[in-house]
Protein backbone atom coordinates (compact mmCIF):
# COMPACT_ATOMS: atom_id res chain seq x y z
CA UNK A 1 0.00 0.00 0.00
CA UNK A 2 1.36 3.44 -0.84
CA UNK A 3 1.05 6.49 1.41
CA UNK A 4 -1.65 8.13 -0.69
CA UNK A 5 -3.86 5.04 -0.40
CA UNK A 6 -3.18 4.87 3.33
CA UNK A 7 -4.14 8.53 3.70
CA UNK A 8 -7.39 8.04 1.76
CA UNK A 9 -8.29 5.02 3.92
CA UNK A 10 -7.56 6.99 7.09
CA UNK A 11 -9.75 9.86 5.85
CA UNK A 12 -12.59 7.42 5.16
CA UNK A 13 -12.29 5.47 8.41
CA UNK A 14 -11.73 8.44 10.77
CA UNK A 15 -15.18 10.07 10.51
CA UNK A 16 -16.83 6.64 10.70
CA UNK A 17 -14.96 5.84 13.92
CA UNK A 18 -15.76 9.34 15.20
CA UNK A 19 -19.44 8.74 14.52
CA UNK A 20 -19.39 5.31 16.18
CA UNK A 21 -17.71 6.85 19.22
CA UNK A 22 -20.50 9.47 19.31
CA UNK A 23 -23.20 6.81 19.13
CA UNK A 24 -21.72 4.82 22.02
CA UNK A 25 -21.01 7.96 24.04
CA UNK A 26 -24.53 9.27 23.61
CA UNK A 27 -26.12 5.92 24.43
CA UNK A 28 -24.26 6.05 27.76
CA UNK A 29 -25.22 9.65 28.44
CA UNK A 30 -28.84 9.10 27.38
CA UNK A 31 -29.02 6.38 30.04
CA UNK A 32 -27.91 8.93 32.63
CA UNK A 33 -30.11 11.86 31.56
CA UNK A 34 -32.95 11.50 29.09
CA UNK A 35 -33.76 15.18 29.72
CA UNK A 36 -30.37 16.22 28.35
CA UNK A 37 -31.67 14.99 25.02
CA UNK A 38 -35.41 15.72 25.16
CA UNK A 39 -34.92 19.24 26.54
CA UNK A 40 -31.62 20.15 24.87
CA UNK A 41 -29.89 17.95 22.26
CA UNK A 42 -32.97 16.88 20.27
CA UNK A 43 -33.90 20.57 20.08
CA UNK A 44 -30.35 21.68 19.26
CA UNK A 45 -30.18 19.23 16.35
CA UNK A 46 -33.78 19.92 15.23
CA UNK A 47 -34.91 16.29 15.38
CA UNK A 48 -38.57 17.28 15.67
CA UNK A 49 -38.23 18.53 12.08
CA UNK A 50 -37.05 15.10 10.93
CA UNK A 51 -40.47 13.55 11.53
CA UNK A 52 -39.11 11.42 14.36
CA UNK A 53 -41.25 12.86 17.13
CA UNK A 54 -42.91 15.98 18.41
CA UNK A 55 -42.60 18.91 20.76
CA UNK A 56 -44.80 18.22 23.78
CA UNK A 57 -43.63 21.42 25.48
CA UNK A 58 -44.13 25.02 24.52
CA UNK A 59 -42.19 27.37 22.28
CA UNK A 60 -40.52 28.86 25.35
CA UNK A 61 -39.96 25.50 27.06
CA UNK A 62 -39.64 22.89 24.32
CA UNK A 63 -39.44 19.19 25.05
CA UNK A 64 -38.98 16.86 22.10
CA UNK A 65 -40.27 13.34 22.55
CA UNK A 66 -39.17 10.94 19.84
CA UNK A 67 -40.81 7.67 18.83
CA UNK A 68 -37.40 6.02 19.29
CA UNK A 69 -35.27 8.24 21.55
CA UNK A 70 -32.29 5.86 21.52
CA UNK A 71 -32.19 6.20 17.73
CA UNK A 72 -32.39 9.98 18.19
CA UNK A 73 -29.46 9.86 20.64
CA UNK A 74 -27.53 7.89 18.00
CA UNK A 75 -28.27 10.55 15.39
CA UNK A 76 -27.13 13.27 17.78
CA UNK A 77 -23.99 11.32 18.65
CA UNK A 78 -23.11 10.78 15.00
CA UNK A 79 -23.73 14.39 13.99
CA UNK A 80 -21.81 15.73 16.99
CA UNK A 81 -18.67 13.65 16.47
CA UNK A 82 -18.15 12.49 12.88
CA UNK A 83 -16.53 15.82 12.05
CA UNK A 84 -14.25 15.61 15.10
CA UNK A 85 -13.15 12.21 13.83
CA UNK A 86 -12.50 13.75 10.42
CA UNK A 87 -10.37 16.56 11.86
CA UNK A 88 -8.40 14.13 14.01
CA UNK A 89 -8.01 11.80 11.01
CA UNK A 90 -6.73 14.61 8.78
CA UNK A 91 -4.17 15.73 11.35
CA UNK A 92 -3.01 12.24 12.30
CA UNK A 93 -3.06 11.20 8.64
CA UNK A 94 -0.76 14.02 7.59
CA UNK A 95 1.50 13.40 10.59
CA UNK A 96 1.54 9.75 9.52
CA UNK A 97 3.17 10.71 6.23
CA UNK A 98 6.49 10.72 8.12
CA UNK A 99 6.49 6.91 8.16
CA UNK A 100 8.54 5.01 5.61
CA UNK A 101 5.67 3.37 3.71
CA UNK A 102 1.88 3.24 3.50
CA UNK A 103 1.55 0.06 5.54
CA UNK A 104 3.51 1.50 8.48
CA UNK A 105 1.70 4.83 8.09
CA UNK A 106 -1.74 3.20 8.20
CA UNK A 107 -0.93 0.89 11.11
CA UNK A 108 0.66 3.61 13.24
CA UNK A 109 -2.00 6.21 12.44
CA UNK A 110 -4.87 3.87 13.27
CA UNK A 111 -3.22 3.01 16.60
CA UNK A 112 -2.81 6.74 17.27
CA UNK A 113 -6.48 7.29 16.38
CA UNK A 114 -7.64 4.49 18.71
CA UNK A 115 -5.42 5.93 21.44
CA UNK A 116 -7.17 9.26 20.91
CA UNK A 117 -10.59 7.60 21.28
CA UNK A 118 -9.58 5.82 24.50
CA UNK A 119 -8.25 9.08 25.95
CA UNK A 120 -11.43 10.93 24.95
CA UNK A 121 -13.53 8.24 26.66
CA UNK A 122 -11.44 8.28 29.84
CA UNK A 123 -11.52 12.08 29.91
CA UNK A 124 -15.29 12.00 29.36
CA UNK A 125 -15.76 9.62 32.28
CA UNK A 126 -13.56 11.94 34.33
CA UNK A 127 -15.95 14.74 33.34
CA UNK A 128 -18.90 12.68 34.51
CA UNK A 129 -17.24 12.11 37.90
CA UNK A 130 -16.24 15.78 38.07
CA UNK A 131 -19.82 16.80 37.31
CA UNK A 132 -21.17 14.50 40.01
CA UNK A 133 -18.51 15.47 42.58
CA UNK A 134 -18.32 19.23 42.06
CA UNK A 135 -20.83 20.70 39.61
CA UNK A 136 -24.02 19.27 41.07
CA UNK A 137 -23.39 21.08 44.36
CA UNK A 138 -22.09 24.26 42.70
CA UNK A 139 -24.23 24.58 39.60
CA UNK A 140 -22.31 26.08 36.69
CA UNK A 141 -23.47 29.23 34.97
CA UNK A 142 -24.90 27.28 32.04
CA UNK A 143 -28.04 28.20 30.16
CA UNK A 144 -30.06 25.30 31.62
CA UNK A 145 -33.66 24.60 30.68
CA UNK A 146 -35.87 25.94 33.47
CA UNK A 147 -38.19 22.95 33.48
CA UNK A 148 -35.69 20.21 34.37
CA UNK A 149 -36.76 17.49 36.77
CA UNK A 150 -33.23 16.20 37.39
CA UNK A 151 -30.70 19.03 37.29
CA UNK A 152 -27.89 16.85 38.66
CA UNK A 153 -28.03 14.23 35.90
CA UNK A 154 -28.32 16.93 33.23
CA UNK A 155 -25.23 18.71 34.61
CA UNK A 156 -23.27 15.46 34.90
CA UNK A 157 -23.98 14.59 31.27
CA UNK A 158 -23.16 18.12 30.12
CA UNK A 159 -19.87 17.87 31.97
CA UNK A 160 -19.11 14.51 30.36
CA UNK A 161 -19.82 15.93 26.89
CA UNK A 162 -17.56 18.94 27.47
CA UNK A 163 -14.75 16.84 28.90
CA UNK A 164 -15.01 14.41 25.97
CA UNK A 165 -14.22 17.17 23.47
CA UNK A 166 -11.27 18.18 25.66
CA UNK A 167 -10.26 14.51 25.74
CA UNK A 168 -10.33 14.46 21.94
CA UNK A 169 -7.85 17.34 21.88
CA UNK A 170 -5.62 15.76 24.53
CA UNK A 171 -5.86 12.42 22.73
CA UNK A 172 -4.93 14.06 19.43
CA UNK A 173 -1.79 15.54 20.98
CA UNK A 174 -0.85 12.19 22.52
CA UNK A 175 -1.64 10.46 19.20
CA UNK A 176 0.74 12.82 17.40
CA UNK A 177 3.44 12.14 20.00
CA UNK A 178 2.84 8.40 19.63
CA UNK A 179 3.24 8.61 15.84
CA UNK A 180 6.43 10.67 16.13
CA UNK A 181 7.89 8.24 18.68
CA UNK A 182 7.09 5.28 16.44
CA UNK A 183 9.07 6.99 13.67
CA UNK A 184 12.02 7.56 16.04
CA UNK A 185 12.00 3.88 17.10
CA UNK A 186 12.50 2.84 13.50
CA UNK A 187 15.29 5.37 12.95
CA UNK A 188 17.29 4.38 16.04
Amino acid sequence: MNKFTALILILIIAPILGGVYGILHDQITYSISEEYYSKFKFIQFGLENWGLGQNIGTTEKPEIILDNPRFGASIVGTLATWWVGMIIGVILGFVGLIHKNGKMMFKTTMKAFLLTIVIALITGITGLVYGKSFLTDNRPNWNLPEHLNDFDSFIMVGSMHNFSYLGGLIGLIIGIIYSLRQKRKIIT
